[in-house]
């Protein structure tokens, strides 16, 4: 090996005990990569996978098998995965649940859209006889920021959930700085960009040490895509996806979607000859992918 070879190798082996670090350095959350896991990497080839694949991956993160175990068994207790056995093997298979959260999850993690901006806030403003907490729901899972009590904002691109229909809802436009200046007191926006920026400190020396030359197990390589695919959607899922003109300036966001998309690249070779080899269901190997895993983020 050249000295250059060595030092990308060198590298990679620093970058990835970092991202382990970051994993470990958390609250264990082995369920949440094990949805990651079947999310990611099983679904685009099926959706049951034999539990001793699952094994197989977290061995090479030190997870011990009965962690995993009652991980799958809280995942099937709360309604995300069905258990089905076949002799002495136990296969897990996605719900109709996990299938859809994740498909959800899904188009934000790898086709996150960007409505266009008018310059204007749809504002939705609460009735005395409304049904605050059901109301509340609604406006949160539709990704409406609260810049003050009883008031709520989103681009008036975005549509209006049926909770608020019959809500006063009125449209607002103003100075571009003022404009941003509330979008930062409606939502989170210094958390997830503080988020995003340690989600690219953890992940940019790996892609680093790739684009140096260094070659990753494949092991190493489907660890490597879930956690990072874990860590993204923590943070992406959180972000708004608002406009351009109303994010704080160098939004960090776009840096961390482009690492993460390249990365995934890089990564996903390896990774589906570890599926290859090591992915099993009922009927044997998994199937080869229904999509371009390369094409993924495209």
């Amino acid at each position: 090996m050249t000295k250059a070879g060595a030092a990308a190798a060198s590298d990679l082996r620093e970058a990835l005990s970092q991202v382990q670090k970051r994993l470990q350095s958390q609250p264990s959350r082995t369920w949440s990569i094990i949805i990651t896991f079947y999310g990611d990497a099983l679904l685009p080839r099926g959706e049951s996978l034999w539990l001793g694949t699952l094994h197989s991956f977290f061995e090479g993160l030190g997870i011990a098998d009965g962690v995993i175990r009652t991980a799958m068994s809280r995942l099937a207790a709360d309604g995300w995965l069905e258990r089905n056995k076949v002799g002495r093997n136990s296969f897990y298979r996605l719900t109709d649940k996990g299938r859809a959260v994740f498909a959800e999850a899904a188009e934000r993690i790898y086709h996150l859209k960007v409505a266009k901006w008018d310059g204007k806030f749809v504002l939705v403003i609460p009735s005395t006889e409304s049904d605050r907490d059901l109301l509340r729901a609604a406006l949160e899972a539709a990704d409406y920021g609260a810049p003050g009590p009883g008031l709520w904002i989103a681009p008036s691109s975005w549509s209006i959930p049926e909770a608020a229909a019959s809500e006063i809802t009125l449209r607002a436009d103003g100075d571009p700085a003022d404009l941003r200046a509330l979008a930062a007191r409606a939502w989170p926006l210094a958390e997830i960009a503080e988020a995003y920026q340690l989600f690219i400190s953890t992940f940019a020396p790996l892609l680093a040490a790739l684009e140096k030359g260094a070659t990753p197990s494949d092991l190493d390589a489907i660890i490597a895509r879930v956690l990072m695919i874990h860590e993204y959607r923590r943070v992406v899922l959180r972000d708004p996806a608002l406009p351009d003109e109303i994010l704080p300036e160098h939004w960090p966001g776009h840096a961390a979607r482009e690492l993460c998309a390249t990365l995934y690249r890089h990564l996903a070779l390896p990774s589906e000859n570890w599926l290859d080899q090591n992915g099993v269901d009922e009927s044997g190997a998994l199937p080869q992918p229904q999509i371009s895993i390369q094409d993924r983020f495209n």
